[in-house]
C-alpha cells in the first residue's frame, strides 16, 4: 500500500494562513486519508494539522528597512523551513503569498530538493510595482496559483504555467453576520453613525497606521460626538491593537476575527489599511476610504518601483479610484478625517461608491467557483505532471 501523498504548505502572514487552511481542507475533501501535510503556518492552518517549527508573527514585516532589520531572523527561518522539507521530503511545497520569505524558501529548495515540484499560491502585485519580480519567480518555481486574471500575463510572458483560481476573499460567507445584532451587543443605536476602522494585520503597520487613525478620528468625534467607532483587531496583532485603542482619549468598540463580518455590515463608513480587508469591505457593502504608511526611509527606497495607478484592487480592476486612496504623505489625521467625514454627511455618496464597488468586485471574479478547490486541482495536476504521482 503506497503511503499518502504529502504536502508541505508555508505559509508566513495571517492572510497567507487562511489559504493554506483552505487548501489544505480542499485537498483533505478530495483525498481523505490518502493526503498528510507538514509545512509552516499559524492558527488556521494548526487546525488543520499543521504543526509549525516556529510562531509566523515573526515574520509580518513589510518595507525595505523593515526586512533589512530582520534580515538575520528571516535568514534563520528560512533555513528551518528548508530543513523541515529536507527531513520530510514532500511530494510538493506550497509557497503562499509573502514574497520576501518565500522567495527565498523556493531559491533554497530548488537546491536541496531538485526534483520537488515547487508551487506559489499568490505571486507578487507585478502590475503595481516590480514587475521583474515575474521573472525572478518563473525561474524559481513551476506554477503559480494566481488570485486574478489580471495577474497570469505578467507571468506566462515570463514563462511560467499559471492558474488563475480566485481570490478566497471573494467567496466569503457573509450570511451569518448580522450588523443589527452586532449594534444591539454593543449599545449603538441602528440610525447612529457608525466607522469601523481596521488598522491592519502586521506589528509594522498596527505601529504605524494606529496613531493616525486616533487622530483622524479625534477629529471626527469632535465634529460629531454621536459618532459611534469599532475597531477590528486581526488575530495576529490583537494584543498589541487591544493595549492601543484601550489608551485612545474616547470610547471604541473593540471587535476581534469572530464578529469582523458583522462589524463591516454594520458600518456607515469603514476607514482601512491598505490589503485584502478592502475586497471584504466591498463584499459587505461598506464604503471606505483606504490608507497606508511606510517607514520614509523604505517609502524613499521603494517608491520609484511603485508602478500601477491604484494600491487597491477593485480600484485596479475598475481603472478608477473609486474609494478613495491616501497614501504615505496624504495619509495625515486631516485628510482622512475629511474624507471620512465627507462618506458619513452624505448618504447617496456612501450608496453610488457601494455600488460601483460592488460592480467592480464582478470584474475580479466575483461569481467563480471556491478558489481552494480551484487550487486543490492544480496542486494535483502539477504533482502528477513534475512529482510523477497520479492526480
Amino acid at each position: 500500500m503506497s503511503r499518502p501523498l504529502k504536502v508541505m504548505l508555508v505559509a508566513a502572514e495571517a492572510s497567507g494562513d487562511a489559504l493554506g487552511a483552505g487548501l489544505a481542507g480542499a485537498l483533505k475533501a478530495r483525498l481523505g486519508p490518502e493526503v498528510a501535510f507538514v509545512g509552516v503556518g499559524g492558527p488556521r492552518m494548526a487546525e488543520q494539522g499543521i504543526d509549525s517549527p516556529f510562531e509566523i508573527a515573526e515574520l509580518s514585516i513589510h518595507g525595505w528597512l523593515e526586512g533589512l532589520k530582520a534580515y538575520g531572523l528571516v535568514k534563520r527561518r528560512v533555513a528551518d523551513t528548508v530543513a523541515l522539507a529536507m527531513a520530510e521530503k514532500p511530494d510538493a511545497v506550497v509557497l503562499i503569498d509573502s514574497w520576501g520569505f518565500t522567495i527565498r524558501v523556493a531559491k533554497e529548495l530548488r537546491t536541496a530538493l531538485p526534483g520537488t515540484p515547487l508551487i506559489k499560491y499568490v505571486g507578487p502585485q507585478v502590475w503595481a510595482s516590480r514587475p521583474g519580480r515575474a521573472k525572478t519567480l518563473a525561474a524559481a518555481v513551476d506554477h503559480l496559483l494566481a488570485l486574478y486574471a489580471f495577474d497570469a500575463p505578467w507571468f506566462e510572458r515570463e514563462g511560467l504555467s499559471t492558474t488563475v483560481v480566485g481570490s478566497q476573499a471573494l467567496h466569503v460567507d457573509m450570511g451569518d453576520a448580522d450588523p443589527a445584532a452586532f449594534r444591539a451587543s454593543r449599545g449603538i443605536a441602528a440610525e447612529a453613525p457608525l466607522l469601523v476602522v481596521l488598522p491592519g494585520s502586521r506589528p509594522s503597520e498596527i505601529r504605524l497606521m494606529t496613531p493616525v487613525y486616533e487622530a483622524a478620528v479625534a477629529r471626527l468625534k469632535a465634529a460629531d460626538p454621536s459618532l459611534e467607532v469599532a475597531v477590528v483587531a486581526a488575530g495576529t496583532v490583537f494584543a498589541d491593537v487591544t493595549g492601543r485603542v484601550a489608551a485612545w482619549p474616547f470610547r471604541a468598540h473593540l471587535v476581534g476575527e469572530g464578529e469582523k463580518y458583522a462589524a463591516m455590515r454594520a458600518a456607515t463608513v469603514a476607514l482601512a489599511t491598505s490589503g485584502t480587508v478592502s475586497t471584504e469591505l466591498a463584499l459587505a457593502g461598506a464604503p471606505m476610504v483606504i490608507a497606508y504608511r511606510f517607514q520614509p526611509l523604505s517609502y524613499a527606497i521603494m517608491r520609484p518601483f511603485f508602478t500601477g495607478k491604484y494600491a487597491t484592487l477593485f480600484n485596479h480592476a475598475a481603472d478608477a479610484e473609486i474609494a478613495r486612496e491616501l497614501i504615505q504623505n496624504d495619509a495625515t489625521p486631516e485628510k482622512l478625517a475629511a474624507e471620512v467625514g465627507r462618506l458619513l454627511a452624505d448618504p447617496e455618496a456612501r450608496f453610488v461608491q457601494a455600488a460601483r464597488q460592488t460592480a467592480a468586485l464582478d470584474l475580479m471574479g466575483r461569481e467563480g467557483r471556491d478558489p481552494s478547490e480551484i487550487a486543490a486541482e492544480a496542486v494535483l495536476r502539477v504533482i502528477a505532471v513534475k512529482g510523477g504521482r497520479p492526480a
